[in-house]
C-alpha cells in the first residue's frame, strides 16, 4: 500500500542524497543492529520487510524514517523498496531464500549488494550465480559480511600480509557462550536440509561433504582467554570466503565446545540486551593461524556479541563501496575488495586487534 511505503517519508531528509541504505529484514535481530549503525554513520535507513506489522512498529521506534513492504517473491516490490537507495543491505535469512531475489533487485537497481549471511551453501550460490552478471554490470555484491565469513576473512588477509598462498588457514572461534536468534536456527535448518544433514569441510582445495564425527581438541587461545576445548571441523562460512580470493589448500575453522552446546540444545534462548546498544553480555574471540612452509602468522580480534559486531562490518563495507575504496568489482569477499588491515583498524571502537610478529617454526 502506498500509505505504508511512505510511512515516515516527510523526514526521509536523505531521500536521492546516495545515503540512502535499504535494509532488507531491518525489524530482525541484525537488521536493528545495522539499522542503529547507519543512523550512527549519518546514513538514511530504509526500512524494508515483508512483515507489515513489524515494519510498523520499527517506523514508529524511528519516527521520520520510512517502511516499505516487500517479499522476495514479488520483485516488484523489492524494485519499488530499492527506489532512490544507494546500497542494499541484506540481514533477512535463511539467505538460501533470500539473497539471489535480493542480489537481482540490487542488480536491477544498479545498485550495491551486502549481506550477512552465515549459510555456506548460501554464499557459494551467490558467488557461483552472480560473478559474472556483477562484474559486467560493474557493480559490488559482497556476501557474508559478517562475524562469520567476513571477519575471518579480514583476518586471514590480514594475516598473509604479503604471502601469495598458505598451506593452511586456521580460524578459531571462543565464543563465551551462544544464544542464537530465530533466524539462525532457521537457517541452521535449511543448510543441514541442503546437505542430507552431512558435514561440510574445505580440504584439498574444495568444498567436500562428509559424516564423519567432529574431533573435539584444545585451541591455544589468547590471554585473557587462554587455551578452552573446541570442536574441530565446526565449519563456518569462512569456507566459502577465504578461498575465493586466497590460494589456501586447507581452511579450518573451530567453536568453543560451550558455544557449539549451546547452539545444538533447543532450549537455549535467544540473546538478551544488557546494555544501551542492545548488546548481549556473550564476548568473542576469533583467533586466526596461518600456515606457509614452516612459518606461522597469527592474528586475533576481540569483542561483544557476534550479532552486534555485524552491523559495523556490514556498514562500514557499504561506506567504503560507496566512497569508492574497494579493489574490484562482481562478486567478492570483503578480503578481496576492501583494504584488509585497515579495514579492522577501522572497527577499532568495536573490537580489539592482536596482530604479533611473525613465528618461525
Amino acid at each position: 500500500m502506498n500509505h505504508f511505503e511512505h510511512v515516515g517519508a516527510g523526514m526521509g531528509a536523505g531521500m536521492g542524497s546516495g545515503r540512502d541504505v535499504a535494509v532488507y529484514g531491518a525489524y530482525g535481530h541484525t537488521g536493528r543492529f545495522v539499522v542503529a549503525e547507519l543512523r550512527e554513520r549519518g546514513y538514511v535507513p530504509l526500512l524494508v520487510g515483508r512483515d507489515r506489522g513489524k515494519l510498523l512498529a520499527l517506523v514508529e521506534a524511528y519516527p521520520g524514517l520510512e517502511g516499505r513492504q516487500a517479499s522476495v517473491d514479488d520483485p516488484a516490490s523489492l524494485d519499488r523498496a530499492l527506489n532512490g537507495a544507494a546500497a542494499v543491505i541484506n540481514c533477512a535469512g535463511p539467505f538460501a531464500s533470500t539473497a539471489a531475489p535480493l542480489v537481482e533487485a540490487a542488480l536491477r537497481a544498479g545498485i550495491p549488494y551486502v549481506d550477512v549471511a552465515a549459510e555456506i551453501e548460501a554464499n557459494v550460490d551467490t558467488f557461483a550465480h552472480f560473478a559474472e552478471r556483477a562484474r559486467a554490470a560493474g557493480t559490488v555484491v559482497v556476501p557474508a559480511m559478517a562475524f562469520y565469513g567476513g571477519l575471518g576473512d579480514l583476518l586471514v588477509t590480514t594475516a598473509m600480509g604479503d604471502w601469495t598462498a598458505a598451506d593452511e588457514a586456521h580460524i578459531a572461534y571462543g565464543l563465551s557462550s551462544w544464544h542464537p536468534t530465530g533466524g539462525t536456527r532457521a537457517s541452521g535448518v535449511v543448510s543441514g536440509q541442503r546437505r542430507n544433514g552431512r558435514r561440510v569441510r574445505f580440504t584439498g582445495g574444495r568444498l567436500e561433504y562428509h559424516d564423519d564425527a567432529l574431533p573435539t581438541l584444545e585451541w591455544p587461545f589468547p590471554a585473557p582467554l587462554g587455551p578452552q576445548s573446541v570442536i574441530g571441523e565446526f565449519t563456518m562460512a569462512d569456507v566459502v570466503t577465504v578461498p575465493s580470493h586466497l590460494a589456501v589448500a586447507e581452511v579450518r575453522t573451530y567453536m568453543t565446545a560451550r558455544a557449539a552446546a549451546d547452539l545444538s540444545a533447543p532450549d537455549t534462548s535467544a540473546p538478551a540486551a544488557v546494555d544501551e546498544r542492545g548488546r548481549s553480555a556473550q564476548t568473542f574471540v576469533v583467533d586466526v593461524l596461518v600456515r606457509s612452509g614452516g612459518s606461522e602468522r597469527r592474528v586475533s580480534a576481540a569483542g561483544q556479541d557476534i550479532y552486534a559486531i555485524s552491523a559495523p562490518l556490514a556498514v562500514e563495507a557499504v561506506d567504503r563501496i560507496l566512497t569508492g575504496r574497494t579493489r574490484t568489482t562482481g562478486v567478492a569477499s570483503a578480503g578481496a575488495i576492501f583494504d584488509a588491515p585497515d579495514f579492522l583498524r577501522a572497527l577499532s571502537p568495536h573490537l580489539s586487534l592482536h596482530v604479533p610478529l611473525d613465528t618461525r617454526g
